[in-house]
C-alpha cells in the first residue's frame, strides 16, 4: 500500500485551520463549476465562448484545483503539517489566481492586450510562488518515500509561467505561421507540462488508494523514467513548436506519449488486482486514456499537417472534457468526501452518495466525447447538437451530486463532534474480515448492476444519435432521391470548405463545386466586424447565429442535388449573402441542375410566394388591447442645454396593425424611437446599447459630423456614444444605417430630432407625426429565435418590389383612427410631420383644413406674415416630403368636428397613412 496518510477529524482547536482551510481554498472551484455550466446554458449570447470555456476549465476549474490538491497531498506525502500561519498565503495565491483568470478573461474579451498582459504576468508570478513554497516544504520535512512527487509537483508549476508567456503573445493576435506556433507551444506547455505532470505524479500514490488496493510494485522505478520522459517531451515540443521545426515537435511529443503510456501501465497492472469502482475510478481510468489517445493524435496531426492551429483545435474537445475535466472532477468524487471526514461511516457514505450513477455517466460522457472527437463531417450536425446536450447533462449531474455528498459529510462531522463534545467514543471500526466477507457476497450484484448502467448509458448516447438523424435524415445520407436516373451512391468521403462572410454582404466562396455523393461540412468564419451572420441551407442545415470574429461548422449533408445557402438575417440574403453547392462528376462537369438562375438577390423569396400578413388588416379595427397608443402631443424642448439620452437596440413583438405583431427592431423598445428636442447651440450626447441579436447602428441627420466612428455598426453587446451639436434648425430624421438600410428602418429604426426655429412662435396644441412603411412577411423556418407572439418579419424583397404592406403614423396603422388628436376651434395647432421612408414620402393633407403656416426642410415656405404673403391670404393643402425630410404646417379650425388626416397619395392612406383630429367646443 502507498505510504499516503489518512487525514484523521480535526480536534475542536485546529477547526481553524484544519478542515475548513480545504472549504475555503476550494471555493472558487465551485465558483468556476457554476459559472461554466452558466457559460454553456447561455453561449449563445456571449462573445468567444470556445475561447472562454476552455481558460474556465483550464486556468479556472483545473489550475484553482492543482494548487489545491497538490499542497493537500504534499502534506501528506511528506509526513509534515505546514504550519497555520502559512495557510493565509496560499489563500492568497490561489484566490489570486482566481481573480488574475477572471481579470484574463476580461481583457481577452475586451481586447485590451495591456490587461492580458498584467494578468497572465501575475498569474505566472503567484504559481511560481506556489512551486517555491512546495519546493521549501520538501526541504524542511524528513526523506519520505514520495518525496520525489512534491518535486515533481513544484516542476510542473514552473511550466504555467513559461506558457502565460505565449498566452499573452497570442492576445496580440501575431500573424501565421507565428499564431500557429506560439498557440501550439502554449497549449504544450499549460496542458501537457502543468496540468499532465501535476495529475500523473498524484495518480501513482492515489490511484491505488481509489481502487483500495497496493501499489504496483514498479511503479516508482517506472515513474522515475515516466516523468521526466514527459517533462521534457513538453519542453522539446514547445521549443519545436516556437522554432517551427516539425520532427522536433514530433519527437517531444512521442517522449511524452511514452511517459503516459507507462503512467497507464502502472494504473493498468494495479487495477488487474481490483477494479474501479464506480464513477470516480472509472473517471479517472479514462481520463488518462485520452491524454495518451490525444498525444498520439496531435503526433500524428502535426507530422501530417505541420505546425497548423487547426491541429490543437482539432483536439479541443478530448484535451478539455476527455483528460481535464474527467480526471479532475473523478479525482474530486474520492478527494472530497474522504478529506471532509466524519467517520469511516459518513466517508463511505458520501463517496456513494458523489459516485451515484457512476457507470452510466462515465459511459454517456466518453461515447459523448468520443463521438464529438470524430473528424468533421462524419457527425451530423443535429446528431451534433443533441450529443453535446447529452454529454453536458452528465457532466453537469457532478453538481448536485457533490452538494448532496458535502451535505452527507457536514452532517456526519456534526454528530461526530456532538459525541466527543459529551464525552462519547465515535463507534468502533467494523470487523475487517467481516466487511471483506459482506463486499465479497455483494460483488456479484454490484457487476450486474454497473453492466445495467453501463448498457443504459449506450442506449442513450444511441438514443441522442438517434433523433439527430430523424430530425435531419439528409445531413446522415439518408435523404437521397430513390428514383434510379437521380439515386446517388454515397462516396463516403467529406469535403471540407472554409467560407468567410464578409463585411460587404457577401460569401467567401459564393460557389462551392463538391464531387457527387460526397459529404459537405463548411467551417463558416466571421469576418464581419460588427454584423452576426449564419448560413442556412435548403435542406434545414445551419450554422446557427455566428458572432464577429467567430468560427461555427455546419454539416450540408451528402450531396446529390444542386443546393442553394444564405444568410438567414433578415435582409442580407437579399443583398447578395448566397452560395450555391453544385455537384460535379469526376472530371468536375456539372451533374444535373444547377439551377444558377435561382441566385442572387431574387432568390430570397417572392412577395407573390409567401402571404403577406397584412393582407386582410381591418384599417377600421381598433388596436389589440394589449397596444398602448402612442401619445403624438409635444412638450416644449427642455430647459437644459446638454441632452443625454440612452438607445438601448431592443428586437421585440409589436403590434403594428390590428391583429398584426412583428418582429421589430426598436430604439428602446418601441416602433419609432423617441424624439428629441432642443435649440440650435445644444448638443446632444447619445449613448448607444446593441441588446439586440445582429449589428445595428445609429445615423442622426442632426449631427454634422464624421460617419467613421459615430454612425459604424456595433455589435450585440457592444455600446457606443455619439455625441452632436445642433447647428441648424428643423425635422431631423435618424435611424439605423447597419446595410440592408431599408430592412432596419422598416423594422421599426427611426425615430425625430427636432431643432427649434429661433423664436419659434407658441400655439395652443402641438403634434408630431412620423410617417413610415414597412414590408411584411410572415416567418420562414430559418428565422430562429423570434419573440414570442410574432406572425409577421420584414420582407427585403417586398421593400424592393416597392408595394408597401403598411403605412403608419407613429408606428400604427390605426391608432389614431380610434384615439384622435384632439382641438378647440379656434385653437391654433402645429403639426410636425416627418417623412421617414425607408421609400415612401407623403403629401400630408387635412381633410377640411387649410395651412396658413409651411415651414419645410429648415425654412418656412409660407407664414402670414411673410413678405410672399401680403395680408396673409395665402394658403397650403398639402405638405409635400421625399423620404427623410421633414416639417410642420400650422392651422385653425374655425368650427367643430371630426378632420382627417393623411397622405394625399391615397394608396398609401388605405394602408393605412390617415387619423383624425377630433375638433369638440
Amino acid at each position: 500500500m502507498p505510504t499516503l496518510t489518512k487525514p484523521q477529524d480535526p480536534a475542536p482547536a485546529r477547526k481553524k485551520h484544519g478542515r475548513s482551510w480545504h472549504r475555503t481554498a476550494g471555493k472558487p472551484v465551485r465558483w468556476w463549476m457554476i459559472a461554466l455550466l452558466l457559460v454553456i446554458g447561455f453561449h449563445r449570447w456571449i462573445p468567444d465562448t470556445r475561447w472562454l470555456m476552455v481558460h474556465m476549465v483550464t486556468l479556472g476549474l483545473i489550475t484553482t484545483s492543482i494548487m489545491v490538491w497538490s499542497q493537500h497531498f504534499t502534506e501528506a506525502l511528506l509526513h509534515h503539517r505546514l504550519a497555520d500561519g502559512e495557510r493565509p498565503r496560499q489563500i492568497v495565491r490561489i484566490y489570486g489566481v482566481t481573480a488574475g483568470t477572471v481579470v484574463l478573461m476580461v481583457g481577452m474579451l475586451a481586447d485590451w492586450w495591456w490587461l492580458t498582459l498584467v494578468s497572465a504576468t501575475v498569474i505566472g508570478g503567484l504559481l511560481t510562488w506556489h512551486g517555491v513554497s512546495l519546493l521549501g516544504q520538501v526541504r524542511v520535512a524528513l526523506p519520505a518515500r514520495f518525496g520525489m512527487t512534491v518535486r515533481w509537483y513544484a516542476v510542473a508549476a514552473f511550466f504555467l509561467p513559461v506558457g502565460a508567456i505565449f498566452g499573452a503573445i497570442l492576445a496580440l493576435e501575431p500573424a501565421d505561421p507565428w499564431h500557429s506556433r506560439f498557440l501550439l507551444a502554449h497549449q504544450t506547455l499549460n496542458v501537457l507540462g502543468f496540468v499532465g505532470l501535476t495529475v500523473s505524479a498524484t495518480l501513482l500514490t492515489l490511484w491505488p488508494t481509489m481502487v483500495r488496493t497496493r501499489m504496483e510494485d514498479t511503479a516508482t522505478t517506472l515513474s522515475r523514467v515516466a516523468l521526466p520522459a514527459m517533462a521534457a517531451g513538453s519542453l522539446v515540443a514547445a521549443g519545436g513548436s516556437v522554432g517551427g521545426w516539425v520532427p522536433v515537435v514530433v519527437s517531444g511529443l512521442f517522449s511524452y506519449a511514452v511517459g503516459v503510456a507507462l503512467i497507464g501501465w502502472i494504473m493498468l497492472r494495479t487495477g488487474m488486482r481490483k477494479l474501479p469502482e464506480g464513477y470516480m475510478g472509472w473517471s479517472v481510468a479514462s481520463g488518462i486514456a485520452w491524454l495518451f489517445i490525444t498525444v498520439v493524435l496531435a503526433l500524428i496531426l502535426v507530422a501530417a499537417r505541420g505546425l497548423h492551429a487547426s491541429v490543437m483545435g482539432a483536439l479541443t474537445i478530448p484535451f478539455v472534457a476527455g483528460f481535464l475535466l474527467q480526471t479532475l472532477l473523478g479525482a474530486m468524487s474520492y478527494i472530497l468526501p474522504s478529506t471532509m471526514g466524519g467517520g469511516p461511516t459518513t466517508v463511505r457514505a458520501s463517496l456513494a452518495a458523489i459516485n451515484r450513477g457512476g457507470i452510466y455517466r462515465v459511459t454517456v460522457l466518453n461515447l459523448c466525447i468520443a463521438l464529438f472527437a470524430l473528424p468533421s463531417g462524419m457527425l451530423p450536425s443535429w446528431v451534433r447538437a443533441l450529443v453535446s446536450i447529452v454529454g453536458a447533462v452528465a457532466f453537469a449531474a457532478f453538481l448536485p451530486l457533490m452538494i448532496s455528498s458535502a451535505k452527507i459529510s457536514v452532517a456526519g462531522r456534526r454528530r461526530l463532534m456532538a459525541q466527543r463534545a459529551g464525552g462519547g467514543q465515535p463507534p468502533a471500526p467494523a470487523n475487517a474480515d467481516a466487511d471483506d466477507a459482506d463486499a465479497a457476497a455483494a460483488e456479484p450484484k454490484h457487476q450486474t448492476h454497473a453492466l445495467r448502467q453501463l448498457v443504459a448509458g449506450v442506449l442513450t448516447v444511441v438514443l441522442a444519435v438517434g433523433a439527430g438523424i430523424a430530425v435531419a435524415p439528409q445531413s446522415a445520407g439518408l435523404g437521397l432521391s430513390g428514383s434510379a436516373e437521380n439515386a446517388v451512391q454515397a462516396t463516403g468521403n467529406t469535403t471540407e470548405v472554409t467560407m468567410h462572410a464578409h463585411q460587404d454582404m457577401r460569401f467567401d466562396p459564393a460557389e462551392i463545386q463538391v464531387p457527387v455523393g460526397d459529404r459537405l461540412v463548411i467551417t463558416l468564419v466571421n469576418d464581419d466586424p460588427a454584423n452576426v451572420h449564419d448560413l442556412v441551407f435548403a435542406n434545414g442545415a445551419t450554422s446557427g447565429r455566428v458572432n464577429p470574429g467567430e468560427t461555427a461548422e455546419v454539416d450540408a449533408g451528402i450531396i446529390t442535388e444542386a443546393l442553394e445557402g444564405w444568410c438567414s438575417v433578415i435582409g442580407h440574403r437579399s443583398m447578395g449573402m448566397t452560395v450555391a453547392v453544385i455537384p460535379v462528376d469526376s472530371h468536375g462537369n456539372p451533374v444535373g441542375s444547377v439551377g444558377h438562375e435561382n441566385h442572387g438577390a431574387g432568390a430570397a423569396s417572392s412577395a407573390d410566394d409567401l402571404q403577406d400578413p397584412a393582407a386582410e388588416v381591418d384599417f377600421n379595427a381598433a388596436p389589440g388591447e394589449a397596444f398602448t397608443v402612442r401619445d403624438p402631443a409635444l412638450g416644449p424642448a427642455p430647459n437644459e442645454t446638454v441632452h443625454e439620452l440612452a438607445l438601448d437596440v431592443q428586437e421585440v413583438a409589436r403590434e403594428v396593425a390590428p391583429g398584426v405583431t412583428m418582429d421589430a427592431w426598436t430604439f428602446n423598445g418601441d416602433y419609432t424611437g423617441p424624439t428629441l428636442r432642443g435649440a440650435v447651440g445644444d448638443v446632444f450626447e447619445v449613448t448607444l446599447t446593441n441588446s439586440g441579436s445582429m449589428g445595428h447602428s445609429v445615423d442622426f441627420h442632426a449631427g454634422d459630423v464624421s460617419p467613421d466612428q459615430t454612425m459604424r455598426t456595433i455589435a450585440p453587446g457592444e455600446s457606443l456614444v455619439y455625441r452632436f451639436e445642433a447647428v441648424r434648425s428643423g425635422i431631423w430624421l435618424y435611424h439605423c444605417a447597419t446595410a440592408p438600410m431599408s430592412t432596419h428602418v422598416a423594422a421599426g429604426m427611426f425615430g425625430a430630432v427636432i431643432i427649434d426655429p429661433p423664436d419659434l412662435p407658441r400655439v395652443d396644441r402641438e403634434y408630431l407625426l412620423v410617417q413610415n412603411e414597412t414590408y411584411l412577411t410572415v416567418p420562414s423556418a430559418d428565422q430562429p429565435d423570434l419573440p414570442e407572439g410574432v406572425d409577421a418579419v420584414v420582407d427585403p424583397v417586398g421593400i424592393a418590389a416597392g408595394t408597401p404592406s403598411l403605412t403608419m403614423f407613429n408606428g400604427h396603422a390605426t391608432q389614431y383612427m380610434h384615439e384622435k388628436l384632439l382641438a378647440r376651434p379656434n385653437e391654433r395647432v402645429r403639426i410636425w410631420v416627418l417623412a421617414a421612408g425607408p421609400s415612401k414620402g407623403t403629401s400630408f393633407h387635412v381633410v377640411g383644413g387649410q395651412f396658413d403656416t409651411v415651414y419645410k426642410e429648415g425654412a418656412y415656405l409660407l407664414s402670414p406674415s411673410s413678405p410672399e404673403n401680403p395680408g396673409g391670404t395665402g394658403g397650403a393643402q398639402a405638405l409635400d416630403l421625399a423620404p427623410a425630410q421633414g416639417g410642420f404646417v400650422e392651422m385653425s379650425f374655425p368650427e367643430a368636428g371630426t378632420y382627417t388626416f393623411v397622405n394625399h397619395s391615397f394608396a398609401e392612406a388605405e394602408r393605412g397613412a390617415r387619423g383624425q383630429i377630433e375638433v369638440a367646443q
